[in-house]
């Protein structure tokens, strides 16, 4: 996407694999000296000078194309999932912010169809004013299809988690909550059969949830399933 710099204007946006526009034209070159040289005059002094360009400040944002994006605080699992189901080495580790940019990884299903999905940098409540990584992950998800919540075991309330994370996505773009949701519930391994009971009683309604571990494999083939379903709700699983 090209936006004007100082208007903030969207002037236009690449949609299409290939395609070429032209941002600032550059102006005619002169014709040097040498174009002036003629049996009367071997050493021309004088030359046509070139016409100036197009100037200005421009903005040009990348954004992420995916078809599933992940969304949640940051060591939430996002990029354990990512590297357990698709081929992306995403970075790794026990603290926050590991992720700094998107990662995208290819998600094989069945009968050799697959579909995209992109790990995004983690969000903090106040993300849509530019806390953490702020816009630097917001404007990615506008180009996902749909959005998979990622919210831990641990979590002190999953419920309140849940919240924060559509406000951010509100408050950023309202149009972002017009996008088919899914909520994983992450490092499942560490819940018994009681407390997950417990936890269902406080999953928000009409939006689908499961339970997964990534280091386990808990629940990974049923989340696969449930997000291909949802992306393709006219067609059945095998």
């Amino acid at each position: 996407m090209a936006r004007d710099g100082e208007t903030n204007e969207i002037l236009f946006e690449i949609m299409e694999d290939g395609e070429q526009r032209i941002l600032a034209k550059g102006g005619r070159g002169g014709l040097g000296n040498n174009n002036f040289k003629s049996a009367t005059n071997q050493t021309p002094r004088y030359a046509q000078p070139g016409e100036p360009g197009v100037e200005g400040l421009f903005i040009l944002e990348l954004k992420i194309l995916a078809d599933v994006g992940l969304v949640g605080f940051p060591n939430a699992g996002k990029s354990t999932l990512l590297s357990v189901v698709s081929a992306a080495k995403p970075k790794i580790a026990n603290y926050a912010f590991t992720t700094m940019e998107p990662n995208l990884g290819i998600v094989n299903y069945y009968d050799d169809k697959s579909f995209v999905m992109a790990d995004i940098p983690g969000i903090i409540e106040g993300a849509h004013e530019g806390k953490g990584l702020g816009l630097r992950f917001l404007r990615h998800i506008e180009r996902n299809a749909m959005l998979l919540f990622m919210i831990p075991a641990d979590s002190k309330d999953i419920g309140k988690e849940y919240k924060i994370l559509l406000n951010e996505l509100k408050q950023y773009n309202p149009e972002l909550l017009d996008k088919q949701r899914v909520i994983a519930v992450t490092k499942s391994d560490m819940l018994d059969d009681e407390l997950k009971t417990e936890i269902r009683r406080h999953m928000p309604r009409k939006v689908p949830y499961l339970f997964i571990c990534s280091l386990t494999g808990e629940g990974i083939p049923q989340l696969k399933d449930l997000l291909w379903r949802t992306l393709n709700p006219d067609e059945s699983a095998d």
